[in-house]
């Protein structure tokens, strides 16, 4: 899966209890965090899309939130540390519950890295560990458009992950779950556009 440098965005409400879409960081940062997310099952019935989808997507999130961690930090404008800070709540709690179904499922909560393993949907996602090391040393003046620039391309991964999920998956969990992904992402990459030209 290429990622593709599209232009920036922001978050919006996930996980599977969620509904509605917030238009601004402050929305977001306010709106409840799902509660016993550990508790929710994803059901024995699954296939190997499901599989590599939840594996796929948890190094994702765990590259997102070392961005978060980063863009929290080193972020000078209030909503893009909103967004930062929101999107560590929600992917923490979403990679719990992924770990969770893979860990029912007798599954490894981690992704082969060999690239022949993932040939069938396009490789795996580009974000690189020098990538995101660069966000803790570019300077303070170019950050947030390094940040937002690099995490909207991230997120629309994400976005791509869910439709393979959504094309291929059997498991109805796994599938709601990729369908509030895509739609979430979806709208946190035109509110990172909105940041980026505002």
């Amino acid at each position: 899966m290429k990622r593709r440098l599209v232009t920036l965005a922001v978050i919006a409400p996930l996980l599977l209890g969620a509904c509605g879409t917030a238009k601004d960081p402050a929305a977001v940062s306010s709106a409840p965090a799902v509660t016993n997310i550990a508790e929710i099952t994803a059901g024995s019935t699954f296939n190997d899309r499901d599989v590599m989808f939840l594996q796929m997507l948890a190094d994702h999130q765990q590259q997102g939130l070392q961005m978060a961690t980063i863009g929290a930090d080193r972020a000078t404008r209030a909503d893009v540390v909103d967004l930062a800070k929101a999107v560590e709540l929600t992917q923490t709690d979403e990679l719990t519950m992924m770990k969770n179904w893979l860990t029912e499922w007798g599954k490894p909560t981690t992704v082969d890295k060999r690239v022949s393993v993932h040939a069938d949907h396009g490789g795996l996602p580009s974000t690189t560990d020098a990538e995101i090391n660069s966000l803790k040393t570019v300077k303070k003046a170019d950050f947030e458009s390094a940040f937002l620039n690099l995490f909207l391309a991230h997120q629309h991964n994400a976005v791509e992950m869910a439709q393979l999920e959504l094309d291929g998956g059997s498991n109805a969990q796994a599938k709601q779950f990729a369908e509030r992904v895509k739609e979430s992402r979806a709208d946190q990459v035109q509110q990172m556009l909105r940041l980026l030209n505002g």
